[in-house]
Parts: C-alpha cells; sequence; structure tokens
C-alpha cells in the first residue's frame, strides 16, 4: 500500500491518475463520458490520466462526486499535494510526464478474438483470458497492457474502500501467469493498488525475445485468482480495441444453482439489457454460461452478473450499475 511519506510528487500524481482511471473502469464510463459529467473539455480526462495535465483539488472533488468514489480520489489528491508541498525550491524540477505511447511509434493493435474465462470452485475465481492480437502498424511490438480491477462492494465504495485497505490484493494471492506461442512471458508492474494493478505483459522472457511484427497475428494467454472474498458477483469486459469478437464464458458449481444476467453500456446509452441471453449448458458437475458479441463497438462494457440460489449472499449489496 503507497504511503504519503514515501511518495514522490511523480509517484502521487501516477497514484492519483490510476484512481481516476479505477474508478472510472468500475463506473463503467469512458473518459469522453465522464469528462463532460464533469463539465470539462471531453478530452480533459485523458489528459489527467496520461500524465499531461497535472491533478487540480477541482477536479478531485468532482471526480470523486461524478464517480462516487467515497473520497478515495480525494485522498489521493491530498497525497499529492503532500508530496508537492514537501518539495523544497531548490529540489531539481521534475519534468512533466510525457504523454506515453502504449507500445512503439507506428503499432497498432486489433483483437481478432477476446475470450475469457472465468472459473469458481466455492472459495476463489481464477480468471483465464486468451487474445488473438494482430500487429496491424508500421513498427514491432513488445508488449502489452492488462488491467486487473475488482471492487467487492460496487453499491458502496466508501465500504469497498476499506475493505481492500485491510484485505489488499496481492502478487501472490493472484498467481499471475502469461504465455504467448506456448513460451512464458515475463511482465512488469505499471500500477499497484489495493484493489487495481496495470501490468506490462513483454513479449520476450530469459530465453529470448519474441516480438509482435507488422501483419502477425498471436495468441496470448493470461490467468490469475482473486478469491470470493475480494470478487464481487459480477464482471465487466470493456472494450478498449477494434475487436472483432467477444466471447465469456463463466464457469460455477451447479450444486449452488448459479443464474446469470447481464447488461450493455456504451458511450451514448445507458445499461440495458443484453441484446441476447447467455447460453447454458452442464459439464462434469459444473454449470457454464456462454455470452459472444461480433465486432463489439469501441468503448461498449458489457456486464454480467450473478447469484448462487443454493448460498444467499446477504451481506452483500451489488447497487445499480452506473
Amino acid at each position: 500500500m503507497d504511503t504519503q511519506d514515501e511518495a514522490t510528487v511523480d509517484q502521487a500524481h501516477a497514484h492519483f491518475a490510476a484512481e481516476v482511471a479505477y474508478w472510472r473502469e468500475v463506473r463503467g464510463m469512458s473518459k469522453k463520458a465522464l469528462a463532460e459529467l464533469m463539465g470539462f473539455h471531453p478530452s480533459y480526462v485523458s489528459h489527467v490520466e496520461s500524465g499531461r495535465h497535472k491533478p487540480t483539488v477541482d477536479f478531485a472533488r468532482r471526480a470523486d462526486e461524478t464517480l462516487n468514489a467515497g473520497k478515495a480520489i480525494r485522498r489521493r489528491w491530498n497525497e499529492y499535494e503532500t508530496a508537492r508541498t514537501r518539495a523544497t525550491p531548490t529540489t531539481t524540477a521534475v519534468p512533466a510526464p510525457r504523454p506515453e505511447q502504449p507500445y512503439a511509434t507506428g503499432s497498432a493493435i486489433v483483437v481478432e478474438h477476446d475470450a475469457a474465462r472465468l472459473d469458481y470452485d466455492g472459495r476463489a475465481y481464477r480468471l483465464t483470458m486468451r487474445r488473438l492480437l494482430r500487429n496491424t502498424g508500421e513498427a514491432p511490438i513488445t508488449r502489452y497492457l492488462i488491467r486487473i480491477s475488482v471492487d467487492r462492494y460496487p453499491g458502496d465504495p466508501e465500504r469497498s474502500n476499506a475493505h481492500y485497505r485491510a484485505h489488499p490484493l496481492t502478487w501472490d494471492e493472484l498467481a499471475l501467469t502469461a504465455t504467448c506461442r506456448g513460451e512464458a512471458m515475463r511482465w512488469q508492474t505499471k500500477h499497484d493498488r489495493d484493489a487495481f494493478k496495470e501490468v506490462w505483459l513483454l513479449f520476450d522472457n530469459d530465453q529470448g525475445r519474441f516480438p509482435l511484427y507488422p501483419g502477425e497475428s498471436v495468441w496470448i494467454e493470461y490467468a490469475y485468482t482473486v478469491s470470493d472474498a475480494k470478487w464481487g458477483r459480477w464482471f465487466q469486459r470493456a472494450v478498449r480495441m477494434p475487436t472483432e469478437h467477444l466471447e465469456v464464458t463463466l464457469a460455477f458449481p451447479a450444486a449452488l444453482d448459479p443464474v446469470v444476467w447481464g447488461t450493455e453500456t456504451s458511450m451514448t446509452a445507458e445499461a440495458s439489457p443484453l441484446p441476447s441471453a447467455p447460453g447454458r449448458r452442464e459439464e462434469g458437475g459444473m454449470r457454464l454460461f456462454t455470452w459472444s458479441t461480433a465486432r463489439p463497438a469501441q468503448h461498449a462494457r458489457y456486464r454480467l452478473e450473478w447469484r448462487f440460489r443454493a448460498r444467499p449472499e446477504q451481506d452483500v449489496d451489488q447497487g445499480e450499475f452506473k
């Protein structure tokens, strides 16, 4: 967990940006939609999250209220302001972060197939993501950004914040693995928060490098585990890159008598039921629910929720999907 005493201005700035991104993702909003709700220029949130704009107290207040973040964003602003004030006038000025190029100049990624499978064994969830990536640009791609984001009580941000401060996600628990072409991929942490992490999967390992060259397609797979004490009963897929096919499979013990439903949101529409119901089948004592769509719209978000009729969970208020 990050502390004010240890954070530099640079680090506090990055932590603030990550906090905004985390709550925006939890609430299912695009950067443009959030900026407009807050009364800022449509590109302003993007500039804040990328580090091009420094955080302000007005932005922090509006973002916290709009995202119903339970003062989490305000606390990050206070940490940033403390770090900035602590810096003496003689300290070498920290250069403003340059806009980060996610991959490489001239590169572009299309996701030909995106398949997510969430398995629950009664105690923990194991998410396995398989993506077929195609480099449609002119430069090799050497890394790929993934996000790990959970919210146990999405209808109660203060309770959720307190829960993860006391019980943060740990790397040992996550047991993150990643492979490409059957080879292990190294990974580097970009952001490490209690309930939100960003990780660069690297197209290399101890044996050498295997970049994704222009015109090539390759499958990558990564997986991680989260206990059910830290995972709310919902799973959301956000379309951040051009995607040709999206598929989600949920696998629950049939003895729990699970039921599943879902909603869809976009930059221009409120949450509405999925256009088609998830398919359902029994397999080896598990009940599998599968839902898919072709060519989902950029920035669309698909959220699947569930409950176990044989094991009610009285203490969790999922709240409304915002």
